[in-house]
């Protein structure tokens, strides 16, 4: 039974590195699970034998044989990724190749003061399933990323989804769906995509604002994903630090995202349209904030000098406070991503401004500013990550009953 279960381990380790390495040889899968060259090359073997891995082999020159390297097959395995805002909700299967096997279904699905949410997801989860046509034994897990104080080892989320006696979100999920369920903090998931995938693949220590509904923060330290001790670490959004009087959802007033998110952003916007300023954004729709994002957005890459003045005072105000954390943190990377990033390099200026005035010069010399590429879909490709991150630790490996 000892046996058979670090066989499991070892082929668990072995298709978690190829998640997210793509390619690799049997000698750097060595290094990556910590075993010897035959014992990891017999596992590879069986994986391979199970269709669950392929072999590829580059000629260097002709007649001359190049490195054997392995991959996933095509098709092996399917995760389920979902993302989760206060106000919509996004669904995707994907394979391991993180390519989207079908349309990304999209949810309008409130969460605040919303009793009925958790089984509409569920039932949603489970259509999706069904409708896509892939069996379900070929499903991984189902990752899901969600805003609010989440506690990813419990399945807790403190702010919404409650379900009475603190019953863990995973556990009734994969009651429900039959499918092992993983949940994480949205700015954490975009961290986790960053460092696997992003602008922090090569950084051990980096930290990733999230610029979206609220402005959250990914912090990685010594090549991981920093949780702290319930996994609430990077509550940026909800630092008081302004005398607005502006309520936020946290329950605190003049927290950062009050001058800072999309939220602040589109009502900004209204508020200027509304006094008479001269914009594109007086013939686009600012009433669905969703609409009212995207073409916020458009405005800034329009290079509509409104729209630029909005995101240059957000951008600013999130500085200052970064300009802290670099003091406290040292950290060499500061990346912009999550819906905001498509904004593009409109943030630098402000940012760095802000920077320039309230870090120490000393500490701001190595820390440079990156705006992530990973696209408005880094969220759910973290959601993904999260399945295969906690891959290794599943208590039931499919391998030998369902491939």
């Amino acid at each position: 039974m000892l046996i058979a279960k670090k066989k499991s381990l070892g082929k668990n380790k072995i298709l978690k590195e190829l998640y997210f390495n793509n390619k690799l040889s049997c000698a750097d899968l060595c290094l990556q699970i910590n075993n010897s060259f035959s014992i990891t090359q017999k596992l590879i073997d069986e994986l391979v034998q199970k269709n669950l891995v392929t072999e590829n082999i580059q000629a260097v020159s002709a007649g001359e044989r190049g490195a054997l390297t392995y991959s996933y097959t095509k098709n092996a395995m399917y995760l389920v990724a979902i993302t989760m805002d206060q106000f919509v909700t996004k669904i995707a299967i994907m394979n391991v190749q993180n390519n989207f096997v079908s349309p990304i279904k999209k949810i309008v699905l409130p969460l605040q003061n919303n009793s009925e949410a958790l089984e509409v997801l569920i039932e949603k989860i489970a259509q999706m399933i069904e409708l896509c046509g892939i069996p379900k034994e070929k499903f991984v897990g189902i990752g899901i990323g969600m805003p609010g104080f989440v506690d990813a080892k419990k399945g807790i989320n403190y702010s919404f989804l409650q379900l009475p006696n603190n019953k863990s979100i995973t556990k009734h999920i994969a009651e429900k769906i039959g499918i092992p369920v993983f949940i994480d903090n949205d700015s954490n998931l975009i961290g986790l995509t960053e460092l696997r995938f992003g602008a922090a693949k090569d950084d051990r220590d980096a930290m990733v604002i999230n610029i979206g509904w609220g402005v959250g923060l990914g912090l990685i330290l010594n090549e991981q994903i920093y949780r702290g001790y319930e996994g609430f670490a990077g509550e940026f959004s909800n630092i008081p630090l302004f005398l607005n009087g502006k309520l936020c959802w946290c329950g605190k007033a003049g927290c950062l995202e009050t001058e800072t998110s999309f939220l602040f952003l589109i009502e900004r916007a209204r508020k200027g349209i509304n006094e008479g300023r001269i914009s594109v954004l007086s013939a686009l729709p600012l009433d669905d904030i969703e609409l009212a994002c995207a073409a916020i957005i458009k405005a800034v890459n329009a290079s509509d000098q409104f729209a630029i003045e909005l995101f240059s005072k957000a951008g600013y105000n999130i500085g200052k406070r970064v300009a802290f954390l670099i003091q406290l943190l040292n950290q060499k990377k500061i990346i912009i991503s999550g819906r905001g990033s498509t904004a593009g390099q409109v943030w630098r200026i402000p940012i760095q401004k802000a920077l320039n005035e309230y870090c120490i010069h000393r500490l701001l010399q190595s820390t440079c500013i990156e705006i992530s590429t990973m696209g408005i879909e880094v969220e759910l490709i973290g959601a993904a990550s999260l399945i295969m991150e906690n891959y290794e630790h599943l208590r039931v490996l499919k391998l030998e009953s369902s491939h």
